[in-house]
């Protein structure tokens, strides 16, 4: 495994993460999650990302019980707040001081530290003063229950606005969290310049595209028994994906590519993100330890120009690029 810096912090992070989205608490049972848990850490993986919204706050309660025991230093626990958790009330969501405070001891009973590393806005709030959440999130910092602050899935202009005043509050911005991937580039043009500015990195999700680049979605073809596309949640966010005939077939022009290197088509996946110099790591999920131990064999894979280039050629069209999609995504009012 290697650890890359996080933004212009002096936190190294492992640079395949660990994510418990839509698997802990929900897909996967309390055995198998722990099972998944420790085949990361025997492998080299130190970083663990997870929310208080996956399984309505289950997800950080079953890593927290997974990796008690481990040595709290030898560890990176990465949470976020902003969608709505508990009984959903009118203050159970969003970015207002409020929310902040009383979801960051929530999360640290859940994940039973006394602090993350890394605390998130899961979303950009578009009804609380921006001012208010980051002198909430400095409050975080200061109490010490969080060392370091960043976002997700936030545009250009708020990373930057948001920067500006984490910096007027003795605190920076480190991290974003996007969505990222050989078939989803949106962050490249105007998120990855701005980050790289002021000194943010990205960590980015599912860069297997919830399964789509493993090349286990056949063209014409129902979805293999037990995928992430027959689970009623997880397959919602791939339905369109699954159906798309002359997607999957592109899809499949990347085999011979990931043959000739000697890597599964989700190695590939997963190391071609790495690629990015902005990226500090790539989050996986597994319902199984197999999956954690063929994903981690992309850390330290390096691909040639051409065969960027080779993969760029196969995907063609059907390759997202547009920045705009960051912002169009964005919930436009605060969940509930």
């Amino acid at each position: 495994m290697e650890y890359r810096y996080l933004g212009n912090s002096g936190l190294k992070i492992s640079e395949i993460a660990y994510g418990n989205w839509l698997t802990h608490g929900s897909q996967v049972e309390a055995d198998a999650a722990k099972a998944c848990v420790r085949a990361a850490l025997d492998h080299g993986i130190s970083t663990f990302d997870t929310a208080d919204v996956y399984a309505n706050t289950a997800a950080e309660s079953v890593l927290g019980e997974a990796l008690e025991g481990e040595r709290r230093e030898s560890l990176e626990i990465l949470t976020k707040v902003y969608w709505p958790t508990g009984p959903k009330g009118h203050n159970d969501s969003g970015l207002s001081a409020k929310h902040i405070r009383e979801s960051i001891d929530g999360s640290l009973t859940r994940l039973r530290t006394d602090y993350v590393d890394l605390y998130q806005a899961h979303r950009f709030d578009t009804e609380t003063p921006l001012e208010e959440t980051m002198q909430a999130f400095a409050d975080v910092v200061r109490s010490g229950k969080a060392l370091y602050i960043g976002v997700s899935e936030w545009t250009a202009d708020q990373i930057r606005e948001g920067q500006a005043l984490a910096q007027q509050l003795g605190i920076r911005l480190v991290s974003s969290q996007p969505q990222y991937s050989m078939l989803w580039r949106v962050i490249e043009d105007e998120v990855v310049p701005t980050c790289e500015e002021l000194g943010l990195s990205q960590i980015v999700w599912s860069p297997i595209a919830q399964g789509i680049l493993t090349g286990k979605y056949l063209p014409g073809q129902a979805p293999p028994a037990g995928s992430r596309a027959t689970h009623e949640e997880a397959g919602q966010a791939i339905e369109g994906r699954v159906t798309n005939d002359a997607l999957l077939t592109a899809v499949q022009g990347l085999r011979p590519i990931a043959e000739e290197l000697d890597l599964s088509m989700a190695q590939l996946a997963v190391a071609w993100v790495l690629q990015n110099d902005n990226v500090a790591a790539a989050i996986i999920g597994a319902s199984r330890p197999e999956q954690v131990e063929e994903n981690v064999v992309a850390s330290g894979v390096r691909l040639e120009p051409a065969v960027l280039t080779r993969i760029d050629e196969a995907l063609g069209e059907h390759v997202e690029r547009d920045p705009q999609k960051t912002a169009k995504q964005a919930p436009r009012t605060r969940p509930s």
